[in-house]
């Protein structure tokens, strides 16, 4: 299997695992060093065990993902153990009793592990531009 295509089925195994608010699943996409940029939060977090600290008391305070979709999805391969993965996301959450709905730019890049597998090193999430959120949101009209 080529590199772009095993990033692509790890990329698309935490998706799928967000999406789904499978907790377990996701984080297991993650290594243990991995670090976290999100423009939702004021500072970076640097591994999975403080990731996991913010992702649970979001759930303590009625956090869940309900769904999450996946587009115009690309990856760059710089070497045959590291790669960049950018995707646009359209997710939908619920925070307490109101729903959410998110578009959103995201980067992760992904290593190879010893056995061959593929974890998330980093992932850093922001905003879709303005005109990009509302194009896609009128072609699903």
């Amino acid at each position: 299997m080529s590199v772009e295509n095993a990033v692509l089925d790890s990329a698309r195994v935490l998706v799928e695992a967000f999406g789904a608010h499978d907790t377990e699943a996701y984080f297991a996409s993650f290594a243990p060093d991995a670090t976290f940029v999100f423009y939702t939060h004021d500072a970076p977090l640097r591994s999975r065990a403080a990731y996991r600290e913010l992702w649970t008391g979001g759930e303590q305070d009625g956090f869940r993902v309900l769904s999450c979709a996946s587009s115009d999805q690309h990856v760059q391969v710089l070497t045959d153990d590291l790669a960049v993965f950018t995707h646009q996301v359209r997710t939908v959450v619920r925070t307490g009793s109101a729903e959410e709905s998110l578009d959103e730019r995201e980067t992760i890049v992904f290593r190879r592990e010893a056995g061959g597998s593929w974890v998330a090193v980093h992932e850093h999430l922001s905003p879709a531009a303005p005109d990009t959120a509302e194009a896609r949101s009128d072609k699903e009209q």
